[in-house]
């Protein structure tokens, strides 16, 4: 029997995807046993820790002579292995979450977050986001949980959105943000910034967050027969609605909510489909008052929100590897 290419094509696709589904339970299961047998070392290291200081040099030694060809006992990684038992002693979050995670994102938290209710927020979103270690540490070393979490925001959500749509669409804000690869920050224009964030879409993505696909900058919408141009718009997978983001490189004023409204409203009206939620504003400006802030959105009937962002010009050395690599911004959007 013939077999048309079409069909052909299906077949092999089909057959692939099983590939890498198997693929990735190998990998996932392998980690699994991994990180159960180090905390299993670990503990047993603990139980014995009274047998002296050269213990664990002469444990590492005589495995590495048994297991030649294995990787992963040296003193050091002994001593992380102990560690690891020790930070978590109940062995229930090991099967329930940090078997998910490669042993170095597991280091990696252990070492950077020592606030245990900090450290489980990050493990759940490492998960959850599947964040390399690399974005793990990206992400801790710029406070994104005292950012998304413990600062004091300031917006409108909870008055204009139902309880658990507000309290998600502030699960995933934050304040300020942080765009640390853009360079010549102090000196740039509203125009500058957001051509950067905009060259660099790939960063400024992982900043904001997952869920985020971005739909175009000075997105052109037609009211009354007249022109206008939203900053950014990106669309929120999670949320189901649009976000509009505006960029002021001044301090908050009033008059800013007034102009985001405007902006809600006309995406709403034309851009909205039945399925979507209201969509969402976000003013990100160089400085706020949170007092003024607070004023200028008590009444606002659409729901949006006031952060400040900083532009610190630095890029850690481990994310060049994992995002688009970064030329030098300032020499790129230089004013026409």
């Amino acid at each position: 029997m013939l077999i048309d290419d079409k069909t052909y094509l299906e077949l092999v696709d089909e057959i692939k995807r099983k590939i890498a589904e198997a693929q990735r339970e190998v990998v996932f299961s392998a980690n699994k046993e991994l990180i159960t047998l180090y905390w299993n070392i670990g503990k047993i290291i603990n139980e014995k820790n009274t047998w002296g200081s050269r213990f664990i040099e002469n444990l590492s030694r005589d495995i590495n002579l048994e297991f030649p060809k294995m990787a992963g006992f040296s003193r050091s990684n002994l001593f992380n292995m102990s560690k690891f038992a020790k930070t978590y002693p109940d062995f229930e979050i090991v099967q329930r979450a940090l078997y998910k995670l490669p042993w170095r994102s597991n280091l990696a938290l252990m070492e950077k977050v020592k606030d245990k209710n900090e450290r489980e927020w990050y493990i759940a979103k490492a998960i959850e986001n599947k964040w390399s270690q690399p974005v793990l540490i990206h992400h801790i070393e710029n406070g994104l949980y005292q950012r998304q979490v413990s600062a004091i925001k300031t917006d409108n959500f909870t008055n204009t959105l139902p309880p658990v749509k507000s309290d998600l669409v502030r699960s995933v804000t934050k304040d300020p943000y942080i765009f640390d690869f853009v360079s010549g920050a102090n000196e740039l224009y509203e125009i500058q910034t957001e051509k950067a964030l905009v060259d660099d879409i790939a960063r400024f993505l992982l900043e904001l967050g997952s869920g985020f696909a971005f739909l175009g900058n000075q997105y052109h919408l037609e009211v009354g027969g007249e022109d206008f141009y939203i900053d950014l718009l990106f669309y929120n997978i999670e949320l189901r609605c649009f976000v509009v983001i505006e960029l002021k490189t001044t301090e908050f004023k009033p008059e800013f909510a007034g102009k985001l409204n405007f902006y809600l409203s006309a995406v709403d009206s034309i851009l909205k489909k039945e399925t979507d939620n209201p969509t969402i504003g976000l003013l990100l400006c160089k400085k706020k008052n949170s007092i003024v802030a607070e004023y200028a959105l008590r009444d606002m009937m659409k729901p949006m929100g006031v952060a400040e962002y900083r532009l610190t010009g630095k890029l850690p050395e481990e994310l060049e590897n994992i995002l688009p690599s970064a030329n030098d911004i300032e020499a790129r959007i230089r004013l026409e």
